[in-house]
């Protein structure tokens, strides 16, 4: 049994980005460390492993015709692993991840179920939509920093609106990613960055609300950078490669924007443990493809 092909169908750097959205989720809650329930951020961040693996494991799954073709690298269409046992082990994860969530409240339970079918249905029909799977895609992260939120369920009816800026910023990842294989478009890199500076100009309009504009403005400003860079490169060039650098870049800039989220409502411990999950997620891609 190849363990690392089995690994790599989850994507572990792309996991690591999901942790952050509960973390996220948690501080919007207003859950500042040491003050909130330790088991509960625990369970639900292990949760979250477990619904985006299985999502992404089921990615490969529906994909294996087409990455036959396309990436005859990764694990299932090189025969590392086996359809069934991909099937085996993304069911698996889906489930481990409604129980662990369920375990914390039935709130978090339902949003996780409904994370995992959104991840289904995106794998299977979506995706190749223009429209429903960007869209399809980021209501799995707007749900995802719900997951979070739902630490402290009742909190969930006065911060359910903020679920929608992971759907913009998600959306504008997955649609310009459509041309990571064969090329794209400059105007879809331009409507991607605008896309973008909605969401952090949205960042620090809730940090300036909740009185931590200062302490959010610096981590947004490194996302810009981060973000902006290699789509810039990708608008001026939209080959595949530059596209994948971009993809990438968003994918992982995950982090750095849950961080933002962390201290913008105040809770400048999580922040920084969410920033330590960047080098983490780093050094994963290295191992690991981001996609």
């Amino acid at each position: 049994m190849n363990i690392k092909a089995f690994i790599q169908l989850m994507r572990p750097a792309n996991l690591v980005t999901a942790v952050a959205d509960v973390w996220a989720g948690a501080a919007i809650a207003g859950a500042i460390p040491p003050a909130f329930d330790w088991r509960s951020f625990l369970t639900l961040s292990a949760a979250t492993v477990g619904l985006y693996g299985g999502g992404v494991v089921f990615n490969d799954v529906f994909d294996a015709q087409l990455d036959a073709v396309e990436r005859p690298e990764r694990p299932i269409p090189s025969g590392q692993v086996s359809i069934e046992a991909a099937i085996f082990q993304g069911t698996v994860l889906h489930l481990l991840g409604i129980g662990a969530a369920s375990l914390c409240s039935l709130e978090s339970g339902i949003i996780a179920a409904a994370i995992a079918i959104l991840t289904l249905s995106y794998d299977r029909f979506a995706k190749h939509d223009a429209i429903l799977g960007p869209l399809n895609m980021g209501l799995c992260r707007g749900l995802n920093l719900l997951l979070g939120v739902s630490l402290i369920p009742e909190l969930l009816s006065d911060y359910y609106a903020v679920g929608f800026l992971p759907i913009i910023f998600i959306a504008a990842i997955t649609m310009i990613s459509r041309g990571e294989v064969h090329g794209g478009h400059s105007r879809t890199m331009l409507f991607a960055g605008i896309l973008y500076a909605v969401v952090e100009i949205a960042q620090l309009t809730f940090g300036y609300m909740q009185g931590h504009l200062l302490e959010a403005l610096p981590l947004v400003l490194i996302h810009a950078f981060m973000v902006f860079k290699p789509l810039l490169t990708a608008y001026q060039n939209p080959i595949g490669p530059n596209i994948g650098k971009a993809v990438k870049a968003g994918v992982l800039s995950l982090i750095i924007m849950n961080a933002a989220w962390c201290m913008a409502f105040g809770a400048w411990p999580l922040g920084l443990a969410t920033l330590l999950l960047l080098p983490f997620s780093l050094q994963l891609a290295k191992w690991f493809a981001v996609t």
